[in-house]
């Protein structure tokens, strides 16, 4: 999901359409085998609360987007995992259960005003049982989250469309809430006034005019996660291309209003070029022999619900985020919120991939601006702790873009043969491939593919909050032999240093050489040898880290002399700093003396580095010393300031 501006909804609470109900029979296994389709995974264990694992839901629902009102029925599939005496479903208090049928009849209920709905059944099942039953409701849905549930209007057109990320599902349909519980198959019969046509998930099978309505039946026959199931309902105009991948062409459907589809054309254009660069980077689009598609619906961002993304901003970006989704979110999917950057920081990184890739003039601003925001906090990390709090959980600052750039970090640690390798073998991996996986899937995989360590990247970028600052020191003689040191400081005291391979460019104005320093520790001094006179060094010019608001520094070769205390530069007119010859932490008493020996400045500062600025502006023309203490310790140097 990216979102833009979130745009309320209206919200007219209208006497419930005649309910639809379809017969109900309980499928036997070869039956409900049939039923689920070919595209069966392994299930991870779900939600211990509810007893059982879902797998097929059978949706039947009369929709007008003129009116808040949703009445219908949801068969559900269902394998007993545990002795399961009881029934349990999230529905909302708002919605009206008429009725839950089963093969045996009518059955009891339960349903509580803290939004679930306890199904009695007739007898305790045994586990390994498959059974089903069907909900029989209707009401008039309240949105929460980013919507939900809302009817709407475009030109003067009623829309209702829905979006159920993160909690919003049981809203509008009774519904298990479990990420580990992916759906296998689903039906959907969406019967709405006949000027309207309804948007769904996977492959539209059916178009039943009746009178003054008609039903739409979308057929899905891969694993899914309950929030990624929608429908939306207005006067589409639909559209129809193919994208053509190595050895299929994919079906690519565009829902979009009439005064706007000549601009939904574009966005199936863009989906065009990304689809193929993806699927070389990450497998087979993985809905192929299904479709990919675009509904535009009222909302400022958009929603990458599965095999149909609803976009609201109409933008190259928008179309790469949620297309990527179909990978990262869709295919395989977060198992906690808590891992919500597995969907979001990937999705975001492919959308910046696309520039890599495709339009690379603007992969570097696309870095810069990412960690723009990402450092202008000092604080937050990548992991959400509280999945209660939906601003958080939807950061665009952590969750989005400094997952993004994690990933990117990733990339810049493992190589590029390693770090796509380990996310095509993640997401092909048959205990996570269409279920759901952890952050520590993910690092399995590229540790795997790289043969390397990275809890420890992961503890500081992925747990840690903050960001590193760097200081960098260096000089040259002139047989070309380079000294420098690297200095880091945290933003934030949960990560007291961040291990990193760092890139620094030499260069002068006809020749440059860019190297990469296995920085370890604060204050870490490196020496090597340049075959050429550099006049400049620029940190992370290809914005490879996540970084602050680094200094890069040109000294005399002195200052690396043990017990050497230099002012730099000297003489000084505007700004100038001390520099020691090793680093220093802590808080030290700072004393600047005229040539008479009066004292015309103290301070108590903290220092953590190998320099301290000294307030050059506030002194007039003349010889200074300047004096730092620490304990017992005293460092001393002439200033002249001009």
């Amino acid at each position: 999901m990216y979102r833009v501006l979130p745009i309320a909804g209206l919200f007219v609470a209208l006497q419930a359409p005649a309910q639809i109900v379809y017969d109900h029979a309980i499928l036997d296994e070869h039956a409900w085998r049939e039923q689920r389709g070919h595209h069966g995974h392994m299930h991870r264990s779900g939600d211990p609360a509810y007893g059982y694992d879902l797998h097929y839901h059978r949706m039947v629902w009369e929709l007008d987007p003129a009116v808040n009102a949703i009445s219908g029925s949801v068969t559900s599939h269902f394998t007993a995992t545990e002795e399961l005496s009881t029934l349990r479903f999230d529905a909302s208090a708002l919605l009206t259960i008429s009725n839950v049928l089963h093969e045996s009849g009518s059955l009891t209920f339960t349903h509580l005003p803290d939004n679930v709905l306890e199904i009695d059944l007739p007898i305790t099942l045994l586990p390994g049982t498959i059974d089903s039953v069907t909900i029989v409701y209707h009401g008039s849905p309240a949105g929460s989250g980013f919507g939900s549930f809302v009817v709407d209007e475009h030109e003067g057109v009623p829309i209702l469309w829905t979006l159920s990320q993160p909690y919003g599902a049981r809203d509008w349909w009774p519904c298990k809430q479990d990420l580990h519980d992916k759906i296998d198959s689903i039906d959907v019969y969406v019967t709405t006034p006949s000027e309207f046509r309804a948007a769904g998930n996977g492959v539209l099978v059916g178009e039943v005019a009746g009178g003054s309505t008609t039903t739409w039946h979308w057929k899905h026959r891969y694993p899914i996660a309950y929030y990624l199931i929608a429908t939306a309902v207005t006067n589409y105009e639909v559209q129809e291309t193919t994208i053509e991948l190595p050895g299929v062409s994919v079906p690519m459907l565009t829902y979009a209003y009439p005064e706007d589809a000549f601009f939904m054309s574009l966005l199936a254009g863009d989906a065009a070029q990304q689809m193929p660069l993806f699927t070389q980077l990450f497998g087979m689009y993985p809905f192929a022999d299904e479709k990919y598609g675009h509904a535009q619906f009222g909302w400022g961002g958009a929603m990458e619900h599965q095999t149909m993304s609803f976009m609201g901003g109409l933008n190259y970006e928008l179309v790469a985020h949620e297309l990527a989704h179909q990978w990262f979110g869709n295919k395989v999917t977060c198992g906690s919120w808590e891992d919500i950057w597995l969907n979001e920081g990937f999705a975001t990184y492919m959308t910046g991939l696309c520039y890599d890739f495709l339009v690379p003039e603007y992969w570097v601003g696309w870095k810069a601006g990412s960690v723009a925001s990402i450092t202008s906090q000092p604080d937050g990390s990548v992991l959400c702790t509280d999945t209660t709090d939906i601003a958080r959980l939807f950061s665009a600052r952590l969750s989005y873009r400094k997952g993004a750039m994690v990933l990117h970090m990733l990339r810049w640690v493992c190589g590029d043969s390693a770090f796509f390798a380990g996310c095509r073998n993640y997401l092909e991996d048959p205990l996570l491939s269409h279920g759901t996986a952890s952050t520590a899937d993910l690092q399995a995989h590229l540790e795997a593919a790289s043969g390397l360590e990275l809890s420890s990247f992961l503890a500081d970028w992925f747990v840690g909050e903050g960001h590193p600052t760097y200081t960098v020191e260096w000089a040259q003689d002139s047989d070309g032999n380079v000294t420098l040191s690297l200095g880091q400081s945290s933003s934030h005291p949960s990560v007291a240093f961040y291990a990193m391979p760092v890139p620094i460019l030499f260069k002068n104005a006809d020749v440059d050489s860019m190297l990469v320093f296995d920085h370890v520790a604060d204050g870490q001094v490196f020496t090597f040898h340049l075959p050429f006179q550099a006049d400049s060094a620029l940190f992370d010019p290809n914005v490879e880290l996540i970084s602050g608001e680094n200094v890069v520094l040109g000294v005399p070769q002195a200052a690396f002399e043990a017990g050497t205390t230099l002012v730099v530069p000297n003489p000084a007119r505007e700004q100038a700093w001390l520099q020691l010859a090793t680093p220093l932490h802590g808080a030290v008493q700072l004393r600047i003396s005229d040539a008479l020996g009066r004292s015309v400045h103290e301070s108590s500062v903290a220092m953590d580095g190998r320099r301290i600025a000294l307030p050059v502006v506030a002194l007039r023309s003349g010889l200074y010393l300047v004096q730092l203490r620490q304990g017992a310790n005293e460092w001393r140097a002439r200033l002249v300031r001009e």
